[in-house]
């Protein structure tokens, strides 16, 4: 791969890092009512049963969203490991080349889409 395409691939590695890391942050302090606004009343008690099912299914979404957003995290840090140590562009399970369209779709993939539906029969 060329160096300028892996420079252009790191940016948007770390771009996206970035935005994820905020959008973690920002889920915390809702699912975990620290968000610390004005007026917030996050601490008392729904009154109704109703209610506090909708607050119990909005902190359980807002969980499982944080641990998605952290396993693509978990898989950028990888990414920028690989480039750092010039295997970036390569299958982590076959050293086949992985297609620039791929790249580009999903930067921080390890695997070529061979190998994507291989493991995903699995």
């Amino acid at each position: 791969m060329k160096k300028s395409d892996l420079l252009d691939y790191k940016e948007q590695l770390q771009a996206i890092r970035a935005r994820l890391r905020g959008d973690v942050t920002t889920m915390a302090d809702v699912a975990l009512r620290k968000s610390g606004t004005v007026g917030d009343d996050s601490n008392s008690m729904p009154i109704h049963m109703a209610e506090l099912g909708s607050d119990n299914y909005e902190q359980e979404f807002t969980l499982s969203r944080m641990e998605s957003e952290g396993d693509t995290l978990g898989m950028i840090e990888a990414a920028l490991v690989r480039v750092d140590a010039g295997s970036y562009g390569r299958c982590v399970e076959c050293d086949g080349l992985i297609s620039k369209t791929r790249l580009n779709a999903i930067p921080y993939t390890p695997v070529c889409i061979k190998c994507a539906k291989h493991l995903e029969n699995r």
